[in-house]
């Protein structure tokens, strides 16, 4: 059996503001001819279908426009919900879907729902547990007393682990959680934040043991934690943590003693994320930058006074600069002498300005443009004041 491992599509998100639902069709189109080139029988989505749990129309017809397109492959598919997701809405018409292949687990009173599909060597069991929220569901029966993660997700998994006992197939976990173990280079400290306060906390691996393969989602950066268990990422970069990380889904294989191998298949990238570092006057006239024009940008300014517009006039080059912040590679150390005292110390209005710009701007004072300005705007003022 050919296993499609993704998760974490996140339909609807914005990124800083800009809408990426074309991008992201784009990527799901490729994934549909992955599934079809490589005769896929089942794809697995590990939650976060959707990235509000209100969903506007535009996603909803792309996650079935999706789907359409995935049940035209052959392929089965089984999504779960994630702390993104409103189960009750990504669950709407699942039993219709149901009948046409389309599985969609998101009950989390259930504590896991099971699917059970065949291959040459026979059945396998698919074991979705919903994201749970800890707090809404210790009040069901056996479940814990808990407000940690962990302690629900070994509840679900324990359940699992009974019913695969009770009835021995290959089997197949999918779950929505932060393992641990999860590398460094897999960005886990730019993890999604849980809704919920203190967020999500880590899971231990020996909760997800006792299955063939377990399809991970919550992370948005592929990681192996152990060669059956794994994360595949989301398929578009929404953080320019996640800069250079590639982009794809695992291609899984059960033969009929189980997981016989993982294969990475990747994904476009449909506007890469740049990182860049200079002073406006850098980024916007040096030809090394050009690469870079038509990239998601996150510009860090190293001018020692912040400039003026800065998104503005990046955008005259970088259409797509999104975020910009000042970085100043040289910085004024702050000597004993307050603010107030600094202040205090003016004879003049011009020296009280020239002191608060210095205090405000990393120690660089009123350009020669601005001190023509203010003694313009001194000298009429103190005409003013000289003839009332």
């Amino acid at each position: 059996m050919k296993i499609l491992h993704t998760s974490d599509w996140h339909i609807g998100r914005t990124f800083f503001g800009e809408q990426v639902n074309e991008h992201l069709r784009e990527v799901l189109d490729t994934l549909v001819e992955i599934v079809r080139d490589n005769e896929v029988d089942v794809v697995v989505v590990a939650g976060d279908v959707f990235d509000s749990t209100m969903p506007a129309a535009s996603a909803y017809d792309l996650l079935t426009d999706v789907l359409i397109e995935l049940h035209g492959t052959g392929a089965q598919v089984i999504l779960t919900s994630g702390n993104h997701d409103s189960a009750a809405r990504l669950r709407f018409q699942s039993r219709w879907a149901q009948a046409s292949g389309i599985h969609v687990i998101a009950r989390p009173e259930l504590a896991f729902e099971s699917v059970a599909l065949s291959d040459e060597f026979g059945p396998v069991t698919f074991y979705g547990v919903p994201y749970l929220e800890p707090v809404l569901v210790r009040h069901l029966d056996g479940a814990p007393q808990s407000r940690a993660q962990a302690a629900v997700m070994r509840w679900a998994t324990d359940l699992a682990r009974e019913h695969l006992a009770a009835n021995p197939t290959r089997s197949v976990l999918i779950g929505h959680c932060f393992a641990a173990g999860v590398p460094e280079e897999a960005n886990a400290k730019d993890i999604e934040r849980d809704l919920t306060a203190g967020g999500l906390d880590v899971v231990p691996l020996d909760t997800l043991e006792g299955f063939d393969y377990v399809a991970l989602g919550h992370i948005h950066t592929r990681a192996q934690l152990r060669p059956q268990i794994r994360y595949s990422g989301a398929p578009l970069h929404y953080s320019f943590s996640e800069a250079g990380a590639v982009r794809g889904a695992w291609l899984i294989e059960l033969d009929a003693q189980g997981f016989a191998g993982a294969q990475w298949l990747d994904l476009p990238v449909p506007r890469p994320l740049s990182r860049l570092h200079g002073t406006l006057s850098e980024l916007l006239h040096d030809e090394s930058f050009s690469p870079y024009r038509d990239n998601w940008v996150a510009a860090a300014l190293t001018d020692q006074a912040r400039p003026l517009d800065a998104m503005a006039r990046l955008r005259t080059r970088f259409p797509h600069a999104v975020h910009v912040e000042h970085t100043p590679e040289v910085r004024v150390d702050r000597d004993e002498q307050t603010y107030q005292a600094k202040l205090a110390a003016a004879i003049t209005d011009e020296q009280r300005v020239e002191r608060f710009l210095e205090h405000t701007r990393n120690g660089v004072g009123a350009s020669d443009i601005e001190r023509d300005i203010l003694a313009e705007v001194f000298a009429q003022f103190n005409a003013q004041e000289a003839n009332r």
